[in-house]
């Protein structure tokens, strides 16, 4: 494998996978290089193939591995029942093939005209006519070019310097070449590295280095293990990888925001919640920047999952800080009244309402105070209750209907303030309600969102597919092979009706 920076197209790496020659017996048999050819065809966006002289019978009967792809690759992992056969989506995902002829000296001349290159191919991928096992060996390789390579391209190499200079070839400096092998030269890397894309997988997924590891990693292990490497399987492998390093980005994003920005206990509850939507947001934002093909959204509900986990927790950090803050306040504000009251400053007749009027204005004052709630004062109060108590009944200013008076207010007080400790709880419980609806909409919106910007490149795909077999499908009408013409014509209207199948999504 040699990579280099490509000298044309900015942050792109050009790399040149190098079979090192077919059929070398010291490499090994025949199956070894029936899955390196394999590996060279999933892996590339171009397909070079480098053969000697013209292409005749000999040369095709060298590509016999053209005839293995459809035994030795899957498209899919499961296909469909009704699906038609695997390798009539190969031409979606493989490269274009470029065949290169050296030391050619054939005359491109056909019908006493000359011909390029490219239609001497066309030519020599013509199919015959006939039933018998010499004409489907002869047709068998063709079809495959034909069928399963989007583009072919073709060229042709003089030889590069005169016979007695081809011993010591790597001596020879540039200018010592023969000027039209150096102007074929020139010609095949200005087409290749010009017209070669980058390798993408379906929907449009540019592969980068780490992902062209995994791929490798995904194929040899299949092979290795006995299995045909699948398209799908390598794709869905990869982006398990990608997709869970996208939900890690998403929550790292969102811890990192919300440890900014989030300062406990928040003034309100609400304030909480609208701080953790925002971040959310931009979470989600994250996760679909950096994941693809997330099968019936299996990671974007793990998010949702840790994002809620998240929330759940900060709901729990915010009660206990704001617990905290009311306790201290409280402290800070009642102790010294109930240390009044054990000092005996309370236990004269008629001190009882004093007490009650610094008490309620305390409850005024605290009441008053930023961030804090009721629940903690109440429970700090019911604690006191028995202090209270005590100071009434020994007040010996008050009559009995007083105190029974007295005892019925601080009923209907501690009942109240039960009441509205419960709505509290309940309008509570109704914003959490209304967060995760909103939540859950914000992931369909950035879902639905992502799966619309994706659709015309799926679109565009799909065109290109069918426009390829459209073009293979009249070609076989018009050379005769109406058999092979029908295959196709089922293919094409399979795919239409794929085409039209709306996306799907799931979510949450």
């Amino acid at each position: 494998m040699w990579c280099m920076p490509h000298p044309k197209k900015p942050d792109h790496t050009l790399v040149l996978l190098d079979t090192e020659g077919l059929g070398d017996v010291e490499k090994g048999d025949n199956q070894n290089d029936s899955w390196i050819f394999v590996l060279v065809v999933l892996l590339s966006s171009t397909f070079v193939y480098n053969s000697m002289g013209i292409i005749n019978q000999q040369a095709m009967d060298q590509l016999h591995y053209m005839t293995e792809l459809t035994s030795r690759i899957r498209a899919k992992s499961l296909p469909d029942e009704h699906e038609v056969q695997d390798s009539a989506n190969f031409v979606s995902f493989f490269p274009d093939f470029v065949w290169t002829l050296r030391d050619f000296s054939l005359e491109l001349i056909l019908d006493g005209q000359p011909i390029t290159a490219d239609k001497y191919l066309e030519y020599s991928l013509k199919l015959k006519q006939g039933n018998d096992k010499k004409i489907k060996n002869f047709n068998e390789p063709r079809l495959c070019i034909r069928k399963f390579f989007p583009e072919k391209k073709c060229f042709i190499f003089d030889a590069p310097a005169h016979r007695r200079c081809l011993s010591h070839l790597d001596q020879l400096q540039e200018e010592d070449l023969n000027p039209e092998f150096r102007e074929q030269v020139a010609d095949f890397c200005f087409y290749i590295l010009s017209h070669s894309k980058a390798k993408t997988l379906s929907g449009g997924i540019t592969v980068n280095g780490p992902r062209l590891e995994s791929l490798v990693l995904t194929y040899v292990s299949s092979i290795s293990s006995g299995d045909l490497p699948c398209m799908e399987s390598a794709v869905l492998a990869l982006a398990e990888i990608e997709n869970l390093a996208a939900v890690q980005k998403a929550i790292a994003h969102y811890d990192e925001q919300m440890g900014q920005k989030l300062k406990l206990p928040t003034e309100t509850f609400q304030e909480l919640l609208d701080l953790h939507s925002a971040t959310e947001k931009e979470a989600i934002e994250v996760f679909m920047k950096h994941s693809f093909k997330d099968v019936d959204q299996v990671f974007q509900k793990k998010l949702g999952d840790k994002l809620q986990a998240k929330l759940d927790d900060f709901c729990k950090q915010n009660m206990k800080a704001s617990s905290d803050y009311c306790m201290a306040l409280i402290q800070d504000s009642f102790h010294p009244l109930y240390e009044d009251v054990k000092q005996g400053t309370f236990s004269k007749p008629g001190c009882y309402y004093i007490f009650i009027k610094k008490m309620n204005e305390l409850k005024d004052k605290y009441h008053q105070v930023p961030r804090k709630g009721v629940q903690t004062l109440r429970k700090y109060l019911d604690s006191k209750e028995g202090v209270v108590d005590a100071l009434l009944e020994t007040d010996q200013s008050l009559t009995e209907k007083e105190k029974e008076i007295e005892v019925e207010c601080m009923k209907s007080e501690a009942a109240e303030a039960a009441n509205k400790m419960l709505e509290e709880m309940q309008k509570k419980n109704e914003q959490m309600m209304q967060e995760k609806e909103a939540s859950y909409q914000e992931h369909v919106r950035q879902l639905t969102e992502k799966m619309e910007k994706e659709r015309p490149q799926l679109i565009a795909d799909q065109e290109r597919v069918l426009a390829l077999k459209l073009q293979e499908q009249e070609r076989l009408l018009q050379e005769g092979f109406q058999k092979e013409s029908m295959k196709l014509h089922v293919e094409i209207v399979y795919l239409k009706k794929k085409q039209e199948e709306p996306l799907p999504c799931n979510i949450l």
